[in-house]
């Protein structure tokens, strides 16, 4: 058995003087060398027990932490990696976050969250982004070629959650919008529904033009009527436009497809709540997503489930192998969504 050393605190706090304990100082108190007590704190190198045991002890008794940032600075990695991410994503998809933090942490990395009031807004905070010397970015945010370029010069890793960028030479992890949409488009006009109010999201949102052009697409030279309507995603925005529509003496909707839940479930509460409206038999109600909301049962949305999980893995796959190998091509996935049927909608 190895014997405890002994440290008597008063002695080691009076070394510090009210400063920070350092690796030196924990040397000097266990009397070993400072190598030593970074070997201790560092995973996997090789330090005899009774050294171990004195480091340890001297460090409780000074309350010292290894510092991470220096660490990094010695591995030319800061262990840290910037996510950016809108803030309506952040609000309509709180679990991707929480999924992001989760896989990162089991590799000892750490996020530094970036939040964008809107698509457009990246070159805000890219300047901010390149003083954390982050080892690379996760982006669910539109950049323009120029700003993946600037990421490019300067070494640093990019992968995209939730864009496709066919065109250009960068790794990204996608649903299939386009393809989810037209299947619950499908699904309603083979139930005989004919006239359709079709709520977009932002306009600087790829994501809403992706799955808005696939309903579109699917809707044109089948539906005797089609109303575009701009939203923005929000639940607000989708009950005025519900009651825009529904003022409108000319048009008679059977169907409203929402770009996400969270339009859906205010344009159901709309219709039922203020029109009274039968949903799904006067009025079906689809959206897409798959947030934890849309299975509750005042809502019961049937929509597209996107495989979250799946697609933050992949992200984070993608991310760590191309920081660990800086010149690895770009790879592109692909996941589709799965129909969650509910009782908003009923599709054939």
């Amino acid at each position: 058995m190895v014997k405890q050393p002994t440290i008597k605190a008063s002695a080691a706090s009076a070394m510090l003087d009210g400063k920070r304990a350092t690796s030196y100082d924990v040397a000097r108190v266990a009397g070993v060398s400072q190598s030593a007590v970074s070997r201790c704190f560092k995973s996997g190198a090789s330090i005899s027990a009774k050294t171990r045991v004195k480091v340890e002890r001297a460090a409780e008794t000074l309350g010292y932490q290894p510092n991470a940032i220096a660490r990094g600075l010695i591995s030319g990695r800061s262990n840290i990696v910037a996510v950016l991410i809108t803030e309506l994503t952040n609000l309509n998809y709180p679990q991707v976050l929480s999924e992001l933090h989760r896989k990162f942490s089991e590799c000892d990395i750490r996020i530094l969250l970036f939040t964008l009031d809107k698509e457009s807004d990246v070159d805000k905070v890219l300047d901010k982004v390149w003083q954390y010397q982050v080892d690379g970015i996760i982006a669910a945010a539109q950049f323009t070629e120029g700003q993946i370029s600037a990421c490019q010069e300067r070494g640093i890793p990019l992968v995209f959650y939730n864009r496709i960028y066919p065109q250009s030479t960068v790794s990204s992890v996608c649903c299939d919008h386009r393809e989810g949409e037209r299947a619950l488009v499908e699904g309603l006009l083979n139930e005989g529904r004919s006239a359709f109010a079709v709520m977009s999201g932002p306009v600087d949102s790829t994501v809403s033009a992706a799955r808005t052009q696939g309903a579109v697409d699917r809707l044109e030279g089948f539906a005797k009527h089609i109303v575009e309507l701009e939203g923005d995603y929000s639940y607000g925005l989708a009950c005025r436009l519900t009651r825009q529509i529904m003022a409108d003496g000319d048009f008679k909707p059977d169907a409203f497809v929402c770009t996400n839940d969270i339009m859906a479930m205010g344009c159901l509460d709309t219709l039922r709540i203020e029109y009274g409206v039968a949903v799904p038999s006067d009025i079906a109600v689809v959206g897409f997503d798959g947030v934890d909301a849309a299975a509750w049962l005042n809502y019961d949305l049937t929509t597209v489930v996107q495989p979250l999980e799946r697609m933050v893995q992949a992200a984070v796959n993608m991310l760590l192998e191309r920081i660990k190998e800086p010149k690895l091509l770009a790879e592109k996935r692909l996941f589709a969504g799965d129909i969650r049927h509910g009782s908003s909608a009923i599709l054939r």
